[in-house]
């Protein structure tokens, strides 16, 4: 049966925090709340729970799979990144933007774009995502709770409806929005937005 947990949306239960990170840990996927609308997560080493999450999301092996990091200081481990594209990931996190880069030896190949080897990057300001990455002391795996008619997920009830006995966790942090983040691949040069969301173009420089 999923568990359900209330978690306050800016200061989130330690409590609450820290039994969901232990779900994540045991390979479990849990459900939470981020910057543009709910996020499934699951550990990143933990290849059913991947395999869990891609058959929820019916998700193809060519889909970009996204990485959700506390900071910048953890992003050199799993992504290759120059000084240009460093600068300006600083300049916007942390915020609803994911970055796409070339991944490292270090990110298991499952999690790899086959042909490109890229990977994506998230560091995000909703205080619930910030607090499960800090207390897992490491990044998670991340994609967005969509349904099978590619709508958002703005609501925890709404989540737990579509996916329920496919999870094992949903933190209910109240009401997110439905645009998904925005995309920013900066493995081109110039970076290219691959998809408009919530975070602002003008704010890159990619207006």
């Amino acid at each position: 049966m999923t568990q359900y947990f209330e978690i306050h949306p800016v200061n989130p239960q330690k409590r609450l925090i820290q039994s969901a990170a232990s779900v994540v840990r045991d390979g479990g996927v849990v459900v939470y709340p981020t910057d543009s609308c709910y996020a499934l997560g699951c550990h990143i080493g933990d290849k059913t729970a991947l395999e869990r999450i891609q058959k929820i999301r019916t998700l193809d092996k060519k889909h970009n799979l996204t990485l959700l990091c506390s900071d910048l200081s953890e992003i050199g481990t799993y992504a290759k990144v120059h000084n240009a594209s460093f600068r300006l990931m600083k300049a916007i996190t942390p915020g609803p933007y994911t970055f796409l880069l070339m991944a490292t030896q270090d990110v298991p190949k499952r999690l790899q774009h086959p042909k490109r080897k890229t990977i994506g990057i998230l560091v995000p300001a909703h205080p619930v995502a910030r607090a499960l990455v800090e207390a897992l002391g490491e990044p998670f795996l991340t994609v967005t709770a969509m349904t099978e008619a590619d709508q958002n997920l703005s609501e925890a009830l709404d989540v737990r409806e579509a996916f329920d006995r496919h999870i094992d966790l949903v933190l209910d942090g109240g009401p997110t929005g439905i645009e998904p983040t925005t995309v920013v691949d900066l493995t081109t040069e110039p970076p290219e937005i691959l998809r408009q969301g919530k975070g602002s173009a003008e704010e890159i420089g990619l207006a």
